[in-house]
């Protein structure tokens, strides 16, 4: 409840106290992976004993790398999803910037390298010296955790110290993603307001141009959480999981074909390319791959559910929810608005001086 309302306090004071305190934590979490890093690597290099029998062995021990095979590996993708969720917020928050057309192409070019370097890397530095089968990694399920590996690493390089400090950085990282995820869905469900696809009281703003009524609908919807002291907290942990991490992926399906019919609807009209402030490269094979991908690991996410003898309906259920949720919001509202998808000789845009 602490949480929340610091949050709630941070999106509620203006856009710059946001912006200020996202700041703030992804400079914790710059500085402790970037250590992170340097200590994992100085590991493997010898520099730092604690890695001994460790490196490209751990990935021929067991089933690795691949444990699992492939319904393993499409199973991890909705934790993957779940960690990855935000990269998208670079768009919405471009209606607050000072000036979206400079800063969210810059921006947007620079999460490829912090990707690579906080994510990819830091993940590689882990397999190298931590095997999947280490006991003190994850074991039965989601309540048998007995440490981060980040914190692991920290140990075993004899850095007790640090290895508490990266708690507390974990800690934070979790308030991060709160706090960027509590901005998005506002801001989303004030934009719907504004457009009438929602209740029209969601889009009014206070003096500090924060939509307060759209903040307080988002931060009731995050209390749901507290439900989970009245079931089973494991139980509510995997639905929420499931249901965010596949919402997440249908919302990135959304992106690709919104990019793709914009690219193709925007060259239809013989727009010039280079008039925007910013182009994705590899079109269209870009929109396309990451189309399939995220439709495989949606639809394949607990395809095992229904190769058994007896289909595991609460399993299949707690997996797909967020699918048939969205079908029935998507499906209703085109129904009752009769929309459609708009054809691309009918596209207009804000440099499109002959329509």
């Amino acid at each position: 409840m602490l949480f929340l309302a610091l949050m709630f306090g941070l999106n509620a004071v203006s856009v710059k106290g946001f912006g200020e305190s996202e700041f703030w934590f992804a400079l914790i979490k710059v500085v402790a992976v970037v250590i992170f890093i340097v200590t994992g690597l100085a590991m493997l290099a010898g520099i730092i004993h604690g890695a001994e029998g460790t490196g490209l062995s751990n990935w021929t021990i067991g089933d690795a790398p691949f444990a699992g095979n492939f319904a393993a590996m499409v199973g991890v993708a909705m934790i993957v999803a779940f960690s990855f969720q935000g990269t998208e917020l670079i768009g919405v928050a471009a209606g607050e910037s000072e000036n979206p057309r400079v800063s969210i192409p810059k921006a947007a070019k620079q999460v490829f390298w912090r990707i690579l370097l906080f994510y990819v890397l830091a993940i590689l530095v882990i397999g190298l010296l931590i095997p999947y089968t280490d006991p003190q990694l994850l074991r039965n399920d989601v309540a048998d955790v007995s440490v981060s590996p980040f914190t692991l690493v920290f140990e075993r390089a004899g850095l007790l110290s640090a290895a508490a400090v990266m708690n507390a950085v974990i800690l934070t990282s979790v308030l991060s993603a709160g706090n960027s995820g509590m901005y998005a869905a506002t801001r989303m469900l004030f934009n719907l307001a504004t457009e009438g696809k929602a209740p029209r009281m969601l889009a009014r703003l206070t003096r500090n141009g924060v939509p307060l009524y759209a903040l307080l609908a988002t931060s009731a919807l995050a209390a749901l959480c507290f439900v989970s002291s009245i079931f089973s907290p494991k139980v509510v942990y995997i639905w929420l999981l499931n249901t965010a991490g596949m919402t997440e992926f249908i919302a990135w399906i959304s992106i690709s074909v919104s990019h793709y019919r914009f690219r193709k609807g925007y060259i239809k009209r013989g727009l010039d390319l280079d008039a925007l402030p910013y182009r994705a490269g590899l079109f269209p094979f870009g929109p396309i791959f990451a189309f399939v991908l995220c439709l495989i690991i949606t639809l394949g996410q607990n395809y095992n559910a229904f190769l058994q003898e007896r289909i595991d309906w609460v399993g299949a259920i707690a997996t797909y929810i967020g699918i048939p949720l969205f079908l029935l919001i998507w499906l209703g509202y085109r129904l009752v608005k009769k929309t459609r998808f708009v054809r691309y000789a009918d596209m207009t845009f804000p440099t499109d001086t002959s329509a």
